[in-house]
């Protein structure tokens, strides 16, 4: 362990706990995973049974030895929690999205200053191996001048939910506020902020209250125009990532195997973690100077969400910026906020 780990706590040790933060705070010796909040059954300590297994958010919040508070409650929570937690003097890590508003994002981040504290929020999925081998084919020039950069997440859920929350009709709820942080944090991260954009919603299930498609066409500087796509309504997924360049094209389907895998209960130390099957490498087309079609199959670089949390570490003990920037996630929020445009 490190001489000095991070004493950190999770509010809620549902889906997000128990695959997303629990193992890795747990096997990253750079962390001591304190404690949890459990407010009826104690399934945590089944699995780590050196942990505290609070009752209430409150009693976390007063245990003065963490330091470090994961704020993966349902969404409307997000910011009252990660509020109070700054105010008793912890630092934040906070799942998407971040908060409601624009607004209370600021507010979160000028209190963090305030306090002393850092506020970091949870975007993991740019550190998935699609993701990471995507960011590689384009900042290796391959493509020339990137054109047209299209982005999907598709399912198949055509029945409502059983996270309630997650179905009713209120602040930060619905497809575009679930899966819209995830597709706009990689855009942001990959192309900074657009100049100009459009947002569609619409409600395809029957009887839902939220949205469950999303389409987000931003426009760059240079002629870039980016496509965000998300549904829940989609049988056969087409790829996760189309790119056209002045100089070729590429393609890759969404294979990352980390949530599968921690879902099943495989440590992130495990040697095949976060390696995709074979078969999901990725397609790169190049024309070249002859003017021929040159074809590439690309091998993802391995997935591993470890390298958020020694980001965290990195910020909370040495002062390193947080690669997930307040600015950035202003952009994001702003994008999310906006008036859909078939509204």
């Amino acid at each position: 362990m490190s001489k000095y780990p991070v004493v950190a706590g999770i509010l809620s040790y549902g889906m997000s706990g128990r695959i997303f933060h629990a193992p890795f705070l747990e096997t990253n010796t750079r962390f001591k995973f304190k404690a949890v909040v459990e407010r009826s059954k104690k399934n945590a300590q089944q699995r780590y049974p050196h942990i505290v297994s609070y009752d209430t958010v409150d009693e976390l919040l007063d245990d003065n030895e963490i330091e470090l508070v994961v704020v993966n409650t349902p969404n409307q929570t997000h910011f009252d929690y990660a509020k109070r937690a700054l105010l008793k003097g912890k630092h934040v890590l906070i799942e998407k999205p971040c908060a409601a508003t624009s607004q209370e994002v600021k507010e979160l981040f000028d209190l963090g200053r305030k306090q002393g504290k850092y506020v970091m929020v949870f975007q993991n999925r740019r550190w998935d191996s699609d993701f990471k081998l995507v960011k590689r084919v384009i900042e290796s020039g391959a493509l020339g001048d990137i054109i047209e950069f299209h982005v999907r997440f598709d399912r198949y859920r055509k029945e409502k939910s059983p996270k309630t929350f997650k179905e009713i009709n209120q602040s930060a709820a619905g497809l575009t506020y679930d899966l819209g942080p995830h597709l706009l944090d990689q855009i942001i991260s990959l192309f900074g902020k657009p100049k100009d954009s459009i947002k569609l919603t619409s409600i395809h299930r029957e009887n839902s209250e939220v949205d469950d498609f999303f389409t987000f066409v931003l426009n760059y500087e240079h002629g870039l125009t980016v496509f965000a796509h998300a549904s829940l309504l989609v049988a056969q997924p087409l790829p996760a990532y189309i790119i056209h360049g002045t100089k070729g094209s590429f393609q890759k389907s969404r294979a990352d195997v980390q949530e599968e895998q921690l879902d099943k209960g495989m440590w992130p130390t495990d040697e095949k973690f976060g390696l995709e099957a074979v078969g999901q490498e990725g397609l790169l087309t190049i024309i070249n100077r002859s003017n021929q079609k040159q074809i590439f199959y690309k091998e993802a670089l391995k997935g591993n969400y470890k390298g958020l949390f020694n980001a965290v570490y990195e910020q909370i003990r040495k002062d390193k910026p947080y690669p997930i920037t307040e600015e950035q996630i202003l952009w994001q929020m702003e994008l999310l906020e906006e008036t859909p445009w078939n509204k």
